[in-house]
């Protein structure tokens, strides 16, 4: 498991421009077994250490060396010009307590029917939600798109390898992704290009308003 060492600060609003400047990232600790708190982690650790765990990952939280939390990371704030963390939140969990969460697919190999029929791989899903014990919660999950052949072929959430200890909180049959027909030039000619490059899908548009939320997040901080 990994570690943070978290002190607790009193500097809200503006205040914490100074504290990011110093090398530390603000931030919340709440959940089981905690009170609501605001506290200052290093810049440089939390980045490590959220490479490596995710937002599924635990974490031990140690702040002001008192008891250690399990925590996860979640809802990060970024600069929008540098990308850096300026925000983030520890929600603390208990070890015998089931919770959802929604875990990442990543997506492997190279579909015959793209490459033999021109077929379309569209991803009509980036995460899925699942239920798990917090020791239990993958970092993300595997789907080959090796054997879709032809255009049609599809890969439906109840054919997902999912690891031992996880329960999907989706329906079964929903499809994850799909090998569409390739479109004729004449329907090319009257589509925009920015739709045949990008098939947004519903859970992109989450992922993005999720985003726009922490950002706005962190804006009123420093504008309090």
């Amino acid at each position: 498991m990994f570690e943070l060492n978290a002190k607790s600060r009193i500097e809200l609003g503006k205040k914490t421009k100074a504290l990011r400047r110093a090398g530390f990232l603000p931030a919340v600790v709440y959940g089981e077994e905690v009170d609501s708190q605001s506290v200052t982690v290093s810049a440089r650790d939390f980045e490590k250490v959220y490479q490596s765990a995710g937002e599924t990952g635990l974490v031990t939280l140690v702040v002001d060396g008192a008891k250690p939390l399990n925590v996860m990371i979640q809802d990060i704030a970024y600069e929008p010009l540098t990308g850096k963390p300026v925000h983030a939140d520890f929600h603390s969990v208990r070890m015998d307590k089931e919770i959802d969460a929604k875990i990442p697919l990543v997506f492997s190999g190279e579909p015959p029917a793209v490459k033999n029929e021109g077929g379309i791989l569209v991803k009509v899903m980036q995460e899925i939600e699942v239920r798990a014990l917090p020791k239990n919660l993958p970092r993300e999950i595997a789907v080959s798109v090796g054997a879709l052949e032809k255009v049609g072929n599809r890969i439906q959430v109840k054919d997902i390898v999912i690891p031992t200890g996880v329960m999907v909180r989706e329906d079964l049959d929903d499809v994850v992704v799909i090998i569409e027909a390739p479109r004729a030039e004449e329907d090319l000619a009257v589509v925009p290009a920015a739709e045949v490059v990008e098939v947004k899908t519903e859970q992109e548009t989450k992922t993005e308003e999720r985003a726009a939320k922490a950002a706005a997040k962190a804006e009123s901080e420093k504008a309090v």
